[in-house]
C-alpha cells in the first residue's frame, strides 16, 4: 500500500493512543490549607528557601475565574461544571477552560485528595461559545497571589476576592490566604502523594495542608 493511500491520523486517533498509553495528566493530587494575613510573609520566606523557581524572583499571578454550569434539560443528571480563568496581569495569555471532577478522598491512608482534571487553552471567544451551548454563570471571583514549584509539585498562596459590580476595588472574602499543593499526573501515579505529604510536613507549623472534604463541611454548616 502506498503512502498516499494510508489514512491520515486524526486528533481523535492521537487522543485515543495517548489515553491507552496513559500519558495524559488528567488526575490532580491536592492538599489545601490556609494561613492568616499576618503570617503569610513568614510562609513565603519558607517557600523561597524550599522551592526551585525563585532565582528570578517570586512568580505572581492575578486571575479572574468564572464557574459555569450546563444543566440536563430532563434534570436526570447533575450539572456539568466548567471553570474559565483568564489572567488579568497578562492580557495576551489564552483563556483556560477547566473541568474538575468530584474529589475522591479514597481510604483514610491515602495522603491526598485525587480528582479528575482537564485543562485546555482557548481563545477569547470561549465565554460566548459556552453561552451558546446553554451554560450559565454560577459565580465568579478574582484570585491574586504567588506560585512556587518544587519538581512536579505546584504550590500557590493566594488571596480570593469578591468581584464588585461597581467600580469599587475587589473585597477579600477572608483575612487569610488559601494555600494549595497540587500535582497533575496520569492515572495510577499515587506514589506522588507521599512526596507531597513529605513536602507539606516541611511547611508545618506555618500551615497545615490536608485533605479537605467539602461535602462534609457543607453538612456541618447546615447543621
Amino acid at each position: 500500500m502506498s503512502a498516499s493511500n494510508v489514512a491520515p491520523i486524526t486528533a481523535t486517533d492521537s487522543l485515543s493512543q495517548a489515553l491507552k498509553a496513559n500519558i495524559i495528566p488528567n488526575q490532580e493530587y491536592l492538599l489545601q490549607g490556609s494561613v492568616l494575613d499576618s503570617a503569610v510573609e513568614v510562609l513565603l520566606h519558607r517557600l523561597r528557601g524550599l522551592c526551585d523557581n525563585v532565582d528570578a524572583g517570586t512568580e505572581t499571578f492575578d486571575d479572574q475565574e468564572v464557574c459555569f454550569s450546563l444543566r440536563d434539560p430532563n434534570q436526570q443528571t447533575a450539572p456539568l461544571m466548567l471553570r474559565v480563568r483568564k489572567a488579568l496581569d497578562a492580557r495576551d495569555m489564552p483563556y483556560q477552560l477547566r473541568y474538575i471532577g468530584q474529589p475522591d478522598l479514597g481510604d483514610k491512608n491515602r495522603p491526598t485528595v485525587v480528582r479528575s482534571s482537564l485543562d485546555i487553552a482557548c481563545s477569547g471567544m470561549l465565554i460566548e461559545f459556552l453561552n451558546e451551548l446553554g451554560c450559565r454563570i454560577e459565580f465568579e471571583y478574582s484570585v491574586k497571589g504567588y506560585m512556587f514549584r518544587k519538581g512536579r509539585m505546584k504550590i500557590t498562596v493566594s488571596k480570593v476576592f469578591k468581584i464588585s459590580q461597581s467600580s469599587m476595588s475587589p473585597e477579600p472574602i477572608s483575612q487569610s490566604y488559601l494555600v494549595e499543593l497540587s500535582v497533575l499526573a496520569p492515572q495510577g501515579q499515587d506514589a506522588i502523594g507521599e512526596d507531597m505529604r513529605a513536602f507539606a510536613d516541611q511547611l508545618r507549623p506555618l500551615v497545615q495542608l490536608d485533605k479537605i472534604d467539602y461535602k462534609r463541611l457543607g453538612h456541618m454548616s447546615v447543621s
